[in-house]
């Protein structure tokens, strides 16, 4: 038996969102190793791979910081990964949940779980036909968003109408979207459950501030006509959005409901949101993110750090890799 150590790898993009979690690794001297997603190359005729597990923190809004190609790349890249032996937390299953709000809605209906009325198109042209039956306003939403990306509300037929005319539906960088009711918010918040491990691990509700907003399925936008959402109900940016944000606990159904989801979707870090339409008070499930920020100032909202069980599973989970394979894990020296 082998005893080479080898190292947890964070996979990422995003320059910011990490930090607390790297900052909680260097605070136990664990072996990990930075791996920049927007610039990677992997070769498929490596037999082996050097890192003890690789945590997926890829995120679907990375075309808007100019490393869209990334996306893609990454699937292929995390398959290579799983063919060798490697433990990916949030591997490739996970991962083309999160890149797909088209196959979001298709696990909801196969779980019985209740979501906005969508249809899924292919073409702009195709809008104002796939919105015929829904409830008005609604929102188009692409396929592969992030952060409050492509999406736009429309109020009216008409105003859907005008778009299409106009060239302005952008479908996204699939070339595809959901065409979906906007849903009003029964007291102004949407809920937002955190998972590890395929468990509960907390939740917050995510309120408006202002009178200038209101929520809809994912994000927080201005209810002008046809404009671009441009706020996302994220709770990592509370603090310099003006996002009122307070710890909740969910019915047991519904951590119950959202345990299968992230189950289902081999979603071993992440989050899903819900919210309760204020015209008939029914719960409907809208996004799940398998790249899931911890709230801001958690101690403070949820009573504890996050940060600090999630790399207690890491580190278990390195453990694990370790006792399996012969090679070692240990802290750095």
């Amino acid at each position: 038996m082998t005893t080479e150590a080898k190292t947890i790898a964070i996979y990422y993009e995003h320059p910011d969102w990490f930090r607390l979690l790297f900052a909680e690794l260097d605070r136990r001297h664990l072996h990990y190793q930075r791996v920049e997603a927007a610039r990677h190359q992997y070769d498929p005729d490596e037999m082996e791979n050097e890192f003890s597990l690789l945590f997926n923190r890829m995120s679907p809004s990375a075309y808007l910081r100019g490393n869209g190609q990334g996306i893609f790349y990454t699937v292929d890249y995390l398959e290579h990964l799983e063919r060798l032996g490697v433990r990916v937390i949030n591997g490739r299953e996970a991962f083309t949940i999160e890149t797909s709000k088209a196959r979001q809605l298709s696990l909801l209906k196969s779980l019985g779980l209740g979501y906005p009325r969508a249809r899924v198109i292919n073409h702009p042209a195709l809008a104002p036909q796939a919105a015929r039956g829904l409830r008005f306003p609604i929102v188009v939403k692409a396929n592969i968003g992030g952060s409050g990306a492509g999406v736009v509300r429309y109020d009216s037929p008409e105003s859907l109408e005008r778009a299409v005319g106009a060239g302005t539906i952008d479908l996204g960088i699939d070339n595809t979207a959901l065409v979906q009711e906007f849903i009003p918010a029964r007291e102004g918040h949407i809920t937002r459950v955190e998972t590890l491990n395929g468990k509960y691990l907390y939740a917050i509700k995510v309120f408006t501030s202002g009178d200038n907003f209101n929520l809809c399925p994912a994000d927080i936008c201005q209810t002008t006509d046809g404009l671009e959402l441009t706020r996302l109900a994220c709770p990592i940016d509370a603090p310099r959005s003006g996002l009122q944000v307070e710890a909740y606990t969910p019915p047991d159904e519904v951590i119950d409901a959202v345990e299968r989801i992230v189950q289902t979707a081999q979603i071993d870090v992440g989050g899903v949101e819900y919210i309760i339409d204020d015209r008939d008070g029914s719960l409907l499930y809208y996004d799940i993110n398998a790249l899931s920020n911890f709230v801001a100032d958690a101690s403070r909202v949820i009573g504890f750090d996050p940060h600090e069980r999630l790399v207690d599973f890491l580190e278990e989970e390195a453990n694990k890799c370790a006792m399996v394979t012969g090679y070692q894990f240990s802290a750095a020296g």
